[in-house]
C-alpha cells in the first residue's frame, strides 16, 4: 500500500511541479495577444491552473500526509521537506492570485516575473529532491529552543504578544 501511495504522491507532484513551470511562460505569453487568441489562452491558463495544476497539487499534499504518518517520518529532514512544500504552495497561490487580473485589459506578465517564479520554483523543487534523496542527518540543536519542544511556538507568542 505505501509503495502505491508513494507512486501517487510522485506522479502527482510531478504534474504540480510541471504546471507551476509551464504557467509563468503561459502568463508572459498574454502581452502579444489580442482578440480570440487572448481569450483562447486565457482559457488554456485557466484550465492548465483550475483543472490540472490545483488537483495535482491536493492529491500530492494528501498522499503526503499519509506517508508521513504510515512512514513515520518525523525528521529534521522532513519538517525543511515541508518548509520547501510551502514555498511551492505559496508560488502556486501566487499563480492564482495572478491569473484573476491578468486578462483584464491592460493587464501583463514582466519578464523578471516568469523569470523570478520559474527561479523560486526550480529552487524549491530542487530543495524538495535533495532533502528527499539524500536524507541528511540534521542535528535538531540548530533549531531555536522554543522550535524543539511542545508548544514552543505558543510559549513564544505569548512572551511577545502585548495581547494578555
Amino acid at each position: 500500500m505505501i509503495a502505491w501511495i508513494k507512486a501517487v504522491h510522485i506522479a502527482a507532484l510531478s504534474v504540480w511541479c510541471a504546471g507551476l513551470l509551464v504557467l509563468p511562460a503561459i502568463y508572459y505569453r498574454r502581452r502579444h495577444l489580442h482578440g480570440n487568441e487572448l481569450h483562447d489562452l486565457h482559457r488554456f491558463a485557466r484550465v492548465v491552473f483550475i483543472n490540472i495544476t490545483s488537483p495535482a497539487a491536493f492529491v500530492t499534499v494528501i498522499a503526503g500526509i499519509a506517508l508521513i504518518f504510515l512512514r513515520e517520518v518525523f525528521t529534521v529532514w522532513m519538517a525543511l521537506k515541508l518548509v520547501a512544500v510551502g514555498a511551492l504552495v505559496i508560488v502556486h497561490l501566487r499563480m492564482g492570485h495572478v491569473i484573476l487580473s491578468l486578462y483584464d485589459p491592460g493587464g501583463g506578465y514582466a519578464r523578471w516575473r516568469q523569470v523570478t517564479t520559474t527561479i523560486a520554483t526550480l529552487s524549491a523543487i530542487t530543495a524538495i529532491l535533495f532533502l528527499v534523496l539524500a536524507k541528511p542527518v540534521i542535528e535538531p540543536t540548530i533549531a531555536p529552543e522554543w522550535a524543539r519542544q511542545p508548544g514552543g511556538l505558543q510559549s513564544l507568542l505569548e512572551t511577545i504578544s502585548p495581547i494578555p
